[in-house]
């Protein structure tokens, strides 16, 4: 019972702010565009300062985990690969295919999976996330626009969509803070106490502001129909994403239980709000980038905690075979 009601309070305030978020867009009117100054803190300012403490504060010798890092990003690639396939299999077209594939496998590891996983594993969790977070954002933009090149989407060469994708990557302020981190890291550099109050103070307000900015986000983009497609894309999400994460790193086996028990908690997160950027990006499939993140954010509500109580009660071992 404690352990139920420990999740409980864990998970509450997440889903809690993000509900607030949703309530605050439909009653107040305020215009969309107000909402570009917290996109800007977040992604800017907010955001890359906890990435930054997480990278700064692990030893190198963790982050170099390759094995750990070809499990994951191999898992994601696979839940891609479902999406995708069952994608053409019910007859969408080859762009809705790969938006799809986006939305079966890109969990919203930027916004909630930082903060919601180390207020259940701690400090010990933060070369993970880190990890995941940098090599699934490099992989899932990546092939989304090589693959949507492929479908004709792209009117740019190969070579000019390679090195587009490649400044998007290197440039992103959630990169740019994680080398700058693993750099602190190496050296084992730190801020003067002055700035370090300030990075604390910025990714102090990260989690607040990322959750509300996703219930608002949700809640302005109603969906007015619920394209069927959605249903097997968040089941996949949800449900099949974190299984695969499970089994690839038990079959590679020898990670930390608290490596596998983020991983699994990372994988089983709601499709990120980057699913419909991207939607808007190539005017692709925007319905169902709304409802796929709507309808998982609000199922993930069952699914995570489901996938939690199962790692704490045993029910799925994290190290199986050894």
């Amino acid at each position: 019972m404690s352990d139920t009601v420990g999740l409980f309070n864990l998970l509450f305030p997440f889903f809690g702010v993000i509900a607030l978020g949703a309530l605050s867009a439909r009653l107040a009117n305020v215009p969309e565009t107000g909402l570009a100054w917290m996109q800007l803190f977040l992604i800017y300012l907010a955001l890359p300062c906890l990435f930054f403490r997480l990278i700064s504060a692990t030893p190198i010798s963790e982050l170099a985990n390759w094995r750990f890092i070809a499990g994951t990003t191999l898992s994601t690639a696979l839940a891609f690969t479902f999406s995708f396939v069952a994608g053409r299999l019910n007859g969408l077209r080859p762009p809705e295919t790969v938006l799809g594939a986006v939305a079966g496998s890109y969990a919203n590891i930027g916004y909630m999976g930082p903060p919601m996983i180390l207020g259940l594993l701690g400090p010990a969790a933060s070369a993970p996330v880190a990890l995941i977070f940098v090599f699934d954002t490099i992989f899932l933009f990546s092939a989304t626009p090589a693959l949507m090149a492929l479908a004709g989407v792209e009117r740019r060469s190969a070579l000019a969509t390679v090195a587009d994708v490649g400044r998007k990557v290197l440039t992103h302020p959630f990169v740019i803070a994680t080398m700058i981190g693993v750099v602190a890291s190496l050296f084992r550099i730190k801020p003067p106490a002055a700035i370090d109050t300030m990075v604390g103070w910025l990714s102090g307000a990260s989690a607040p502001c990322a959750l509300f900015l996703l219930g608002v986000t949700v809640a302005m983009r109603p969906v007015r129909r619920l394209p069927p497609e959605v249903g097997w894309l968040v089941a996949i999400k949800l449900v099949l994403h974190p299984l695969i994460i499970w089994t690839v790193l038990a079959a590679l086996g020898g990670f930390d239980p608290i490596w596998v028990e983020a991983a699994i908690v990372m994988a089983a997160l709601p499709p990120a709000l980057n699913i419909f950027v991207l939607a808007r990006q190539y005017d692709t499939g925007i319905e169902r980038a709304s409802a796929c993140v709507l309808v998982g954010t609000v199922l993930s509500m069952l699914t995570l905690t489901g996938f939690i109580l199962l790692t704490r009660t045993g029910i799925l071992p994290l190290n199986p075979l050894h």
